[in-house]
């Protein structure tokens, strides 16, 4: 539980500066797929030490640092959109009934092809390299998970 948890609460800090630009310019207004409180909620779930959080990894860092130069970039911040909630939507499915816990993260009160469209709508090919470096960024997550946690 403890190595799933650092990965959500890595993910909690992503999630939450993205959800927060993305709203700030209404790309979330017809998309009710925010995932930062679900996380959270995964993460409270399974961290037993209250008082210190786990680790935040190198390429969390980069990654808050490098949205913080997007934040005023809709296209670029759709990019990160679609990476991030589509695997949700997508994948996350099948990690979902292998995690610990409740797995809130990757449940969802929608039709889940319908906001695949509608997050699919929002999109054109000009965001493919920002879309890169988001995935890039998960990759490089996951990575760090093996050297900074151990079980």
């Amino acid at each position: 539980p403890n190595f799933h948890a650092t990965y959500l609460w890595n993910q909690h800090k992503k999630y939450d500066l993205m959800e927060a630009l993305a709203s700030a310019h209404g790309l979330l207004d017809d998309l009710p797929i925010r995932r930062k409180m679900a996380i959270e909620q995964d993460f409270l779930e399974l961290w037993d030490n209250k008082e210190n959080p786990p680790p935040i990894v190198p390429s969390t860092e980069s990654y808050i640092n490098h949205m913080q130069t997007i934040m005023d970039d809709p296209d670029k911040l759709m990019a990160h959109i679609y990476v991030r909630h589509m695997g949700d939507l997508s994948g996350g499915q099948m990690i979902r009934k292998r995690i610990p816990g409740e797995g809130r993260y990757y449940q969802f009160d929608c039709d889940v092809n319908e906001y695949k469209d509608k997050i699919r709508a929002k999109c054109n090919d000009d965001m493919a390299a920002e879309a890169k470096i988001c995935f890039d960024y998960a990759t490089e997550l996951f990575k760090e998970m093996q050297e900074y946690v151990t079980e």
